[in-house]
């Protein structure tokens, strides 16, 4: 489950590195505006993603994977 947050975070940072760099927003283009519903499902899963990876931030063993 981390695995498939981690992706997914990481697909929402380089889509926000094509949106300040470029003014692109690669989801938006992908699935037919930053309205539409598939976009706005795939925001959503990436902002799930990131507050499932949040605890990992305090994790004491720092030999755990992710």
């Amino acid at each position: 489950m981390r695995k498939t947050a981690l992706v997914l975070v990481i697909i929402g940072a380089l889509n926000w590195l094509l949106v300040g760099l470029l003014q692109f927003d690669v989801v938006a283009a992908l699935f037919g505006g930053s309205a539409s519903w598939l976009s706005r499902i795939v925001y959503t899963l990436v902002g799930l993603g990131g507050l499932y990876l949040i605890p990992t931030l305090f994790a004491t063993d720092t030999r755990e994977k992710v």
